[in-house]
């Protein structure tokens, strides 16, 4: 597995109805920063999505916003981020992100959210690509979306092994930790000059 560099996260554009929700997105954004991995988001300013990548640009961390035409030209945009691609559509907002990230973490979020999460859980099944995915279970955030797995399996939609396509982590803390131990070299390992 590759070292990480670049963290992709997904999360909502609302900041939810508990204040745990911003607290973890700014645990999250300013880990990454301080870790310095570069943080690769959908690029807007409200909810969750501007907590996080303000946390992380205080902390003098490389946030780059992938986020489409149509969504810059309602003034949703985050005008501070170290990188702004803006894309032709969510589909190539979608790719823009995969391409640029090593790792993913979907945090509490709306369907936006839920719909980036099952994609990229989905191409990992699919073998398009085999990049650590990580639920943060922030105030059983992540027991619907699990849930909804197990139903597929219970009901012979889904294999058993999908369960083995993401990780689900309670809180930051154990995000972050278990980021660092993707981003280590495995014991016992060298690099090749």
């Amino acid at each position: 597995m590759p070292h990480i560099h670049s963290v992709a996260v997904f999360c909502g554009a609302s900041l939810g109805a508990s204040p745990a929700f911003r607290t973890a997105a700014e645990a999250l954004g300013r880990g990454i920063a301080r870790a310095r991995w570069r943080l690769v988001y959908g690029g807007g300013q409200m909810g969750l999505m501007g907590v996080m990548a303000n946390a992380a640009l205080a902390e003098g961390g490389a946030v780059v916003g992938v986020i489409p035409d149509f969504l810059q030209r309602q003034e949703v945009v985050h005008g501070e981020v170290s990188e702004l691609v803006v894309t032709a559509s969510m589909h190539s907002r979608k790719r823009g992100i995969f391409d640029r990230a090593d790792a993913f973490v979907s945090l509490p979020g709306g369907l936006g959210t839920l719909d980036e999460t099952i994609e990229i859980i989905t191409w990992r099944q699919l073998r398009l690509h085999d990049k650590p995915i990580l639920l943060c279970n922030v105030m059983g955030s992540a027991g619907p979306l699990v849930a909804a797995v197990e139903q597929a399996v219970a009901q012979g939609f889904a294999r058993p092994a999908v369960r083995d396509l993401f990780e689900v982590h309670e809180g930051v803390a154990a995000v972050l930790a278990r980021l660092a131990a993707l981003h280590a070299p495995a014991a016992g390992t060298s690099e090749r000059l």
